[in-house]
């Protein structure tokens, strides 16, 4: 198969530079004119996609070298941009700045590589004028692999400080591509981890999506920017298939009775019975709203490739999960942001008990950690772990590689993953009688809580490296 799908890659020499707005800007701009756009990110970031996904009308998605693998890159971009005219992937960080300690590995680079796309660098003029045409020419030539192609100057403060970078950069050999001024209505706000999730202000992102296709549409030429993708080299290869996946995954040992350290039923809910949807299918509930919106797309289809019917929830608004829940499937998000109404839905919080201490696999990522816990900065919880969790002044973020400490309904022991860490919160304890997970690095250390068919820990991991997680998880939906 060849994969020739019309393709750019939005990078930057460092973050802040403006890659979201311009690379958001550009997908709604193309899709304006008709054109089924194809949006991505690279690296675990889940708040850029949503944007992504308001500009396009399609699912955003990731491209993550160090969770997935260099191998699935191309294909999971296949995955993605099948049918679409043009593909957008916005960069991380700086250009080439990957995984701490690994070379280029997880870098826009990499995947520009991996992908053979141009890059489009997005530079923050702000503060420069002819010292603009070494800083490109440094980034273009710094890897004859990656394929500078073209500049768009951000933040750009008047008709004579584009004169000066434009004349700086004929020299330079790379074209300019686009000139932006600053613009405040084009801002999106940010907090403790990065902006403001689209799900939590919608008419706002709409807005600001809109008046980014408008930037872009006046600073930008569009019809260079598409001959430009579409002189991207042809990629051999199929595209990933959550089905394909599925089945060529290990067949999961079936599960032990009762697996970690077995936590009492609370005396006064009885267990409920769980209705078998038609077809032999699971229900599983995967929560989302505005406290739960970090995920990947790829989740739900494994699930559903797994034999599950995949059913969302809203945490914030629902009171009891979805009729013949088997499973439940919580995140990452902010529900430190909306402590207290996620406590005040006392019904759910009880429901999500009974589940979990009935026996059903529950997989709980960071917020989702934090939902099941005791209480939330003093607010109640689920009360399905016996931990507090309080919001914290330390960031704690970075790549991990783990290894599953406890048989649990995701894994057995001794299965091996990548994961991410991206939070400002603790709990305490940070790891229960069974542990999640052992972590190398920056410490070697247990996190998480493996209890009944709970698996709940701070590590985000992307399923599609290991889909039998994801088979694992439905079957013990099965037979719990």
């Amino acid at each position: 198969m060849v994969i020739s799908v019309p393709r750019l890659v939005l990078a930057a020499p460092s973050s802040g530079s403006g890659k979201t707005t311009v690379a958001t800007g550009l997908m709604a701009a193309f899709a304006s004119r008709g054109l089924a756009v194809s949006p991505h990110k690279v690296g675990p970031d889940y708040i850029d996609p949503g944007y992504h996904a308001l500009a396009t009308g399609r699912v955003g998605r990731n491209l993550d070298a160090y969770l997935c693998g260099t191998e699935l890159i191309a294909p999971l971009f296949a995955h993605g941009a099948r049918g679409c005219d043009l593909a957008v992937v916005e960069g991380v960080m700086g250009l080439y700045d990957g995984a701490a300690g690994e070379g280029e590995l997880a870098s826009t680079a990499q995947v520009a590589k991996l992908l053979r796309a141009p890059v489009v660098l997005v530079v923050d003029a702000s503060s420069q004028s002819r010292s603009v045409a070494a800083l490109v020419h440094g980034f273009a030539s710094w890897d004859p692999e990656v394929r500078v192609s073209g500049v768009i100057l951000n933040k750009v403060g008047s008709s004579r400080h584009e004169e000066m970078l434009r004349k700086a950069l004929d020299e330079s050999g790379v074209p300019v591509l686009g000139c932006l001024r600053r613009a405040a209505q084009v801002d999106t706000p940010a907090r403790h981890l990065g902006l403001v999730p689209v799900a939590e202000r919608r008419s706002d992102a709409v807005d600001a999506v809109g008046a980014m296709a408008e930037q872009v549409r006046r600073g930008c030429d569009l019809d260079a920017l598409y001959a430009l993708a579409r002189g991207a080299g042809e990629l051999s290869g199929a595209a990933w298939d959550a089905a394909a996946a599925v089945v060529s995954s290990p067949p999961p040992p079936l599960p032990v009775p009762s697996l970690g350290a077995a936590a009492p039923r609370p005396p006064h809910r009885p267990e409920r019975p769980r209705p078998q949807t038609p077809d032999g299918l699971r229900v599983v509930a995967v929560a989302g709203g505005a406290a739960f919106t970090f995920s990947y797309a790829e989740h739900a289809e494994l699930l559903t490739a797994a034999g599950a019917e995949v059913v969302t929830f809203d945490p914030l608004r629902d009171e009891q999960l979805p009729d013949g829940t088997h499973g439940l499937v919580i995140g990452g998000g902010f529900p430190e942001v909306y402590a207290p109404e996620l406590s005040a839905n006392e019904p759910l919080r009880k429901a999500v008990a009974e589940l979990a201490f009935g026996g059903a696999p529950v997989a709980a990522e960071c917020a989702g950690l934090l939902y099941l816990s005791g209480e939330l900065d003093g607010q109640p919880m689920c009360g399905v772990l016996d931990v507090s969790a309080r919001m914290s002044e330390r960031l704690t973020l970075g790549y991990r590689d783990a290894v599953a400490v406890s048989d649990s309904a995701l894994a057995v022991a001794g299965t091996r993953m990548r994961g991410h860490e991206f939070h400002r919160t603790v709990v305490e304890p940070g790891a229960g009688a069974a542990p999640a997970w052992g972590v190398r690095a920056p410490e070697r250390r247990v996190e998480g809580f493996v209890q009944q068919g709970v698996h709940a820990s701070y590590l985000h991991t992307h399923w599609a490296s290991q889909p039998g997680v994801a088979r694992r998880f439905v079957e013990r939906c099965r037979t719990s």
